[in-house]
């Protein structure tokens, strides 16, 4: 036993080692997720596909990404997250390289739809943020989901130019062909993020009981529809914001620079938001992120476009843009404990994923038949709205349970 305990106390003293790795890892992962919108224009225009073949490839993924990511996380709660994220980071190469060569619109959605969904169940939120909850002290815990985010949004600011940089020298197949190698380069990133328990913790819970407790808990519910809005207002900005500002007459640059500001201000704002979750209730933090959100959808929307509201914009968004998953893990460690983090934090990731599902496809069907986003850009504004209200009356009291019978 005291083996044990000196074990887990090793993992817990060094606390930078798996921080940095796990950001490394989502950093590529939500990089190259984050710059698949300057894929839209070059892949569609070379195939001579409409919008929507690419925006329900990417639809897909984002469910197949909250489909998984509940599977994933007990397979990571069972087994411990490095194998999870093994497999990840070879399921995102696969699929990338399989959606440059991909020669129709279904080939397409099979590769970065299916296979890069499963690839993100395994790199991104769920996975590395439920192994830090389990290797750092919990005194710990806020700082380091936020330097993790922060690392993180480092990689997805790097990703963008690099990835627009491919394209230029390599074409977008070459580019998508690159990308895959990188993530397969990654692989000993895994290594650190190893949390399984070195022996089993006397009275352990029951997963069947852990989730019985979560679905009767009416702020589990809360969050995954307020998360909805979260990942709708994301994935429709990410993959649909190039196009949009090359419809309305802003030069290509100006959409790299603004997703690039985007994942820029990203990093500053998720570690800030997660570091405050530390020290102020989460669930005030996220209302609050949802409606400066919304405020800020709105702005940019009546006011007329140029470089300078875009990039503003996109500042705005970026501070707020992944601090609420940081926030939302961390709440739900808060109130079911760590045991099962990862699972649980997968089925509220599951509304994030609807949300970005419909967010991706909705904007790319409502544009082809109306020729216009304003549809979409009013309905992120209302769920960012309903969100900020939904968050408000989560019970966020940590749960208290019987202590287990005596033997």
């Amino acid at each position: 036993m005291n083996a044990v305990k000196e074990c887990e106390a090793d993992r817990r003293s060094r606390p930078w080692r798996v921080v940095v790795a796990g950001g490394l890892v989502m950093g590529l992962a939500l990089g190259v997720r984050h710059a698949q919108g300057i894929f839209l224009l070059p892949v569609t225009l070379d195939h001579g596909w409409p919008r929507e073949a690419f925006g329900f490839a990417l639809a897909v993924q984002n469910l197949v990404w909250g489909l998984a990511q509940p599977v994933t996380g007990m397979v990571a709660d069972r087994f411990g997250s490095r194998r999870v994220v093994i497999g990840g980071l070879l399921c995102y190469a696969a699929g990338l390289l399989l959606m440059s060569r991909a020669p129709t619109p279904v080939a397409f959605t099979l590769s970065a739809g299916l296979c890069i969904g499963m690839g993100l169940s395994g790199t991104a939120f769920g996975t590395v943020y439920g192994a830090l909850s389990r290797l750092v002290a919990p005194v710990q815990r806020s700082w380091a989901l936020g330097m993790a985010g922060a690392v993180g949004g480092l990689g997805q600011f790097i990703v963008l130019p690099a990835s627009q940089g491919l394209i230029a020298s390599l074409g977008w197949a070459g580019a998508l062909a690159a990308l895959g190698l990188a993530c397969a380069l990654l692989l000993p990133c895994a290594k650190p993020l190893d949390d399984r328990p070195a022996a089993a913790p006397p009275g352990r819970q029951r997963l069947s009981s852990a989730l019985r407790e979560a679905f009767g808990h009416r702020g589990f519910w809360l969050l995954n529809l307020g998360f909805l809005a979260c990942g709708f207002q994301l994935a429709f900005i990410a993959a649909h914001l190039p196009a949009y500002v090359l419809d309305r007459g802003l030069p290509a640059r100006h959409a790299v620079a603004g997703l690039a500001l985007v994942a820029l201000a990203n990093v500053a704002g998720t570690y800030v938001l997660g570091a405050l979750g530390g020290r102020h209730r989460r669930k005030h933090l996220l209302a609050g992120v949802y409606l400066a959100r919304s405020l800020a959808m709105a702005a940019f929307v009546l006011l007329p476009l140029s470089p300078w509201s875009l990039y503003a914009f996109c500042a705005v968004m970026g501070f707020l843009w992944l601090g609420t998953v940081p926030l939302t893990n961390g709440l739900v460690s808060q109130v079911f404990g760590v045991q099962y983090i990862a699972t649980l934090f997968g089925f509220v990731f599951f509304g994030h994923q609807l949300g970005a599902f419909l967010g991706v496809w909705l904007g790319a069907a409502v544009f082809d038949a109306t020729r216009s986003y304003d549809a979409i850009w009013l309905a992120g504004i209302g769920l960012g709205l309903l969100a900020a209200l939904l968050h408000w009356p989560i019970d966020d009291r940590p749960l208290v349970r019987a202590a287990p019978a005596a033997a």
